[in-house]
């Protein structure tokens, strides 16, 4: 097994290719749909580089994972199924239909809107063992950041999405509707910490904290060792207590509304409207100011 990182810098987002080098099996881990919020320009450039690398290696890839619906980019599943490679099937944990109950609320999407995951060719159960070709992972649910959020085990090497980042910056937020705190903590202390120290993680995003260079590989015992923000000692509700408030702290994600109207429907773009053009939905939210 060979995994090839691409890095998306105006999202900070990792997208991962896993292959076996012999027979050209592949699978992609959170692909990346360009979007320009100020123009309301979408873009394949980062569809293009990893197709590249695709194409040149011959790989065949049988299923396109999504850790979970993301907040922060436009996933670009849909696009890599629709035009290149057609045989793929986008997968997901199936606990992405709370996700889509709540927000079909949110955004008011018409009855026709299904929230059983029908979008995704393929709902994962928590712990579920898949082939693709020669290669085998394993689905490991680990909500918290959301409810429907799962990584996946690769022989030695764990692909954990927004749960677990690199140990100088933490873990995922958990302040978006249905995100919780205490299962996050669950997540990473019973379920990822539970791994091999030996593990390899691969994370979601790098945020490059200080200004150092990208990173996106760690272990699960360097993560339970120096980890800021949840170590192999720290206490349920020292996490809590810590997550709670820096979330409090936090503006939301600048795609937030594109990003996840999309993501619930497995990247496939809002249907064009009479005039033949796309738009997206935006919920406003009026304060009330004290006099």
């Amino acid at each position: 097994m060979k995994i090839k990182h691409f890095f998306d810098p105006a999202t900070y987002t990792l997208t991962y290719v896993v292959y076996d080098p012999t027979t050209q099996d592949a699978l992609v881990i959170d692909p990346v749909l360009d979007f320009d919020a100020a123009s309301g320009t979408i873009s394949s450039q980062s569809i293009q580089t990893l197709l590249l690398f695709l194409h040149e290696h011959s790989l065949k890839v049988h299923y396109i994972l999504e850790t979970h619906a993301h907040a922060d980019h436009l996933s670009g599943a849909h696009e890599l199924v629709k035009k290149y490679f057609p045989k793929a099937m986008i997968g997901i944990g199936e606990r992405i239909t709370r996700v889509q109950k709540t927000f079909k609320d949110i955004f008011g999407f018409p009855p026709s809107f299904k929230t059983d995951g029908s979008q995704f060719q393929r709902l994962f159960r928590d712990g579920e063992v898949v082939r693709a070709g020669t290669l085998t992972f394993q689905v490991l649910f680990t909500p918290g950041h959301t409810p429907a959020c799962a990584s996946y085990l690769i022989e030695d090497a764990v692909f954990t999405g927004d749960a677990l980042f690199m140990p100088d910056f933490g873990t995922g937020r958990c302040d978006f509707p249905g995100g919780d705190a205490t299962a996050l903590y669950h997540s990473v202390a019973r379920c990822l910490y539970e791994l091999p120290d030996e593990t390899r993680v691969f994370v979601g995003h790098d945020y490059q904290p200080a200004g150092r260079p990208l990173a996106w590989e760690t272990t699960i015992g360097e993560s339970k060792e120096k980890n800021i923000q949840l170590r192999a000692g720290t206490s349920q509700s020292e996490f809590v207590a810590f997550r709670q408030a820096r979330d409090a702290t936090l503006s939301a994600p600048r795609l937030l509304f594109p990003s996840i109207q999309v993501n619930i429907a497995a990247g496939e773009l809002p249907d064009p409207e009479p005039n033949g053009r796309i738009y997206f939905k935006i919920p406003i939210t009026a304060k009330t100011e004290q006099t």
